[in-house]
């Protein structure tokens, strides 16, 4: 991957719905090469898909949150297992430091989102957990 790939990039994720013609202005290259190299980009499995950014307010789960998880030792599995299959929770990671896990919960309303973490807190193999609500969104990728 050249510079030219990562400004390709760039500019997709800021508006993956940018003509050719544009995006090959703003590279100032050739229109079949920006085609060129997306569909490279695409072959090599480095552009995975295409999707629609909304703002934090015009979707449906308005209250948001990230909470870290710790795990105790021999439970990772089983803990993973329950936690992917959480319909609130849209985004899991595992972590380095102080924590295991990294979770991004979303629901519609606080009173939801007190159950969500009743329910997280009572799944055998959490020790502990501490959570952030998200407030104000200031960049997307």
């Amino acid at each position: 991957m050249d510079d030219i790939d990562r400004e390709l990039i760039a500019l997709l994720r800021d508006n993956a719905r940018l003509p050719v013609v544009a995006l090959a202005a703003k590279l100032r290259v050739a229109r079949a090469t920006v085609q060129n190299r997306i569909a490279r980009l695409e072959a090599e499995g480095t552009i995975v898909g295409y999707t629609v950014r909304l703002r934090p307010a015009a979707e449906a789960h308005r209250i948001r949150a990230m909470t870290s998880i710790a795990v105790e030792g021999p439970h990772g599995a089983e803990v993973l297992r329950i936690l992917r299959g959480h319909p609130n929770i849209v985004a899991l990671h595992s972590t380095n430091g102080r924590w295991d896990l990294l979770a991004e919960i979303r629901t519609d309303s606080l009173e939801a989102f007190d159950k969500v973490l009743s329910t997280l807190r009572s799944i055998h193999g959490i020790s502990n957990t501490e959570t952030s609500l998200l407030l104000s969104t200031h960049k997307l990728a």
